[in-house]
């Protein structure tokens, strides 16, 4: 084992090797700049390798955004319009099967489904994307609808966010992704996004989700306004709703695209801040099973590194996304299997393909079905 060498880091290292939980303040220090990023990727390398040992998975998916139209006005967001702008759309049914075909065709095992909250549409339009995938491809898992727009259900259908739940969820509902989290803490979450479901709303839909037996993805939009304490703060908060209903699977930390937004002044990110934040929210969210580097807004290069800093899953073959090219990523728009597992491969990572509910793949021709669930210490 690599030990540490930074005397700060001393009662962080016993912590992490004892497998004891780390506090919020032990969060602020790994931010600091005299901390030395080598050493706090080492340290989440090693909860990492504990939880998830040399695996690195990846999965089959196709994305559907069936609107950008949206009633909210997100200073983060490029991927949004007007109605009457040329660039706003709506995808007919026609359309929405026509998706799902390709997904199934290319051996996808999963649609992540979210988008523009259309004023124009009623409530059965959203339901129906659901039962009507469901219904022609069965063995596609439906990941959909950000607690933001089940929020959103709720008011157009004037019924609670749990009878939209279980409505979405006979319909053929699989997962919650874990998007419209942003940041937590309303010094900046009212600058970026004042209008839409707030964070006591985003836990509670997700609280109601897992009572469900739905499971659950979350993430952090960091890089614009907010500073290391909001990031620790957003972390910690993660980690009280899981040790109340174990429902997360994964987190992804979602890096900030200013390009074609309301904060295009602000400088991306750099990669040492990426990689500084895996590794934080791998030793914070220890109760968290996965951490995703989700290659779209890393980059390739980074990604693959972060699965030395405390990421254990790259995401997927991502067809079709939209969202983040349109705020300027810069990735390709989708990735080959035999990319992803060489990308996975040159990380000295062993490249397991999972479903969405993080059971191995076995494919056998042009059928696959899922295995174990994989093995994840607690």
């Amino acid at each position: 084992m690599i030990r540490t060498s930074t005397p700060l880091l001393e009662e962080i290292r016993r912590k992490v090797e004892a497998g004891e939980r780390l506090s919020a303040e032990d969060g602020r220090l790994l931010y600091r700049p005299d901390v030395p990023l080598g050493e706090v990727g080492e340290l989440a390398n090693q909860v990492r390798e504990r939880k998830n040992g040399n695996a690195g998975y990846y999965n089959i998916n196709t994305h559907l955004n069936p609107t950008n139209v949206c009633v909210y006005r997100c200073v983060f967001c490029a991927f949004r319009a007007d109605l009457r702008e040329a660039k706003g759309y709506a995808m007919g049914e026609e359309q929405i099967l026509a998706r799902g075909r390709e997904a199934v065709e290319a051996g996808s095992t999963e649609m992540h489904i979210v988008g523009g909250l259309h004023h124009q549409m009623p409530y059965e339009w959203y339901v129906d994307i659901i039962r009507t995938l469901h219904a022609a491809y069965p063995e596609l898992h439906l990941k959909a609808w950000t607690p933001v727009e089940l929020h959103w259900f709720a008011r157009l259908a004037k019924k609670p966010v749990q009878a939209v739940l279980e409505e979405m969820i006979d319909a053929g509902l699989g997962s919650l992704p874990g998007g419209g989290a942003e940041i937590f803490h309303p010094e900046v979450r009212d600058q970026i996004c004042e209008h839409k479901a707030d964070a006591g709303q985003w836990f509670e839909i997700h609280r109601t989700a897992h009572r469900l037996g739905l499971r659950s993805n979350a993430t952090m939009l960091y890089g614009h306004i907010e500073n290391a304490f909001h990031r620790v703060d957003h972390l910690v908060r993660l980690r009280e709703l899981q040790d109340e209903t174990g429902g997360l699977q994964t987190f992804i930390p979602l890096a900030f695209h200013p390009d074609n937004t309301g904060l295009d002044h602000i400088t991306k990110a750099s990669s040492l801040v990426d990689l500084r934040t895996m590794a934080i929210s791998r030793l914070m969210l220890d109760n968290v099973p996965h951490i995703k580097a989700y290659w779209i807004m890393l980059g390739l290069g980074t990604a693959q590194i972060a699965l030395s800093y405390g990421a254990d899953d790259i995401d997927g073959t991502v067809r079709h996304e939209l969202i983040y090219h349109d705020a300027g990523a810069e990735t390709p728009e989708m990735l080959s299997v035999e990319d992803i597992r060489r990308l996975i491969s040159e990380a000295g990572r062993e490249p397991v393909e999972r479903d969405t509910l993080y059971r191995r793949v076995e494919r056998d021709g042009t059928s696959w079905r899922a295995g174990e669930p994989v093995a994840v210490e607690a």
